[in-house]
């Protein structure tokens, strides 16, 4: 039975891809790939939100536990105490702004939806908690799910696929129409680029993404000063892969991609007004 708490329809109301959007990425962590340890603490984790919100935000993301590849999972108990504080201040704020806990435990998925967030961001896809689809029916609120292989300690040791994109499409669908037949009121895909991925298969996925996109789920593009874009520009460091984020953005939104999830809020919001101004829609 869902909650009647009002967050079916605040979903309803907020969650629009009529154009593109930006997602903000806040990690409350210390050890994050791109930012670990930057907004560890509850007053600067708010100050960056805000200032991710100014320059054109409509989605934060909210995270207490690193994914980064290689990384190892934290308890429950610390998750709690990264994300809650956050998360609480957040909605309070900001009430016109989508809020998405990404997490794959289910304690920190309830206590975040009993406060009022609108999505939970799955990086196992339902993998590690099917109990997810349960938990959003109830209190009326959307998920996100990406495609991913193992876990974050294990996921790059030699993945192999047959066909990459038919694979983590089929996968990708079939959740979701899980999700959709239990009655999730809202469904995000998300390809998980180098969750599980070689560098080729990171390429042939944003090559061939249409194929993804082109389904009746919005696609969320995860790939902000990824490993990838490192690779692919010589080696470069996470700080110097702006350029070639931008740019494997804009290359997703001409495939169809209605979400960018971004470290660079101000950047993505530009690359999406050229976009628009070139007269590309959905």
């Amino acid at each position: 039975m869902i909650l009647k708490n009002g967050n079916l329809s605040r979903v309803a109301e907020l969650v629009q891809f009529d154009r593109p959007r930006v997602m903000g990425i806040l990690n409350c962590t210390p050890d994050s790939f791109s930012d670990g340890g930057q907004f560890f603490h509850t007053d600067r984790a708010l100050s960056h939100l805000g200032q991710m919100i100014v320059e054109g935000a409509t989605y934060i993301d909210i995270g207490g536990e690193s994914t980064r590849p290689g990384s190892d999972p934290v308890s429950v108990d610390a998750e709690l105490d990264r994300v809650i504080p956050v998360l609480d201040a957040a909605l309070k704020l900001y009430p016109h702004v989508v809020f998405s806990v990404d997490t794959t435990k289910y304690e920190v998925a309830l206590e975040a939806l009993k406060l009022g967030a609108h999505f939970v961001n799955d990086v196992s896809g339902l993998r590690k908690e099917p109990r997810f689809i349960e938990l959003c029916v109830r209190y009326g609120a959307g998920i996100m799910l990406m495609h991913s292989i193992g876990n974050p300690k294990t996921m790059q040791q030699n993945p192999v696929y047959q066909d990459v994109v038919k694979e983590v499409r089929e996968y990708l669908l079939d959740k979701a129409s899980i999700c959709q037949d239990a009655g999730v009121p809202s469904i995000i895909i998300d390809p998980g680029f180098g969750f599980g991925k070689t560098l080729e298969h990171n390429i042939t996925l944003l090559r061939d993404l249409k194929h993804i996109t082109k389904c009746d789920f919005p696609v969320l593009i995860g790939i902000s000063r990824k490993s990838m874009l490192g690779s692919i520009t010589g080696g470069k460091p996470t700080e110097e892969r702006l350029a070639a984020t931008v740019s494997a953005h804009f290359y997703a939104l001409l495939q169809g991609a209605k979400l960018l999830r971004v470290h660079d809020v101000k950047e993505a919001v530009d690359s999406i007004a050229v976009f628009e101004a070139l007269g590309f829609s959905f």
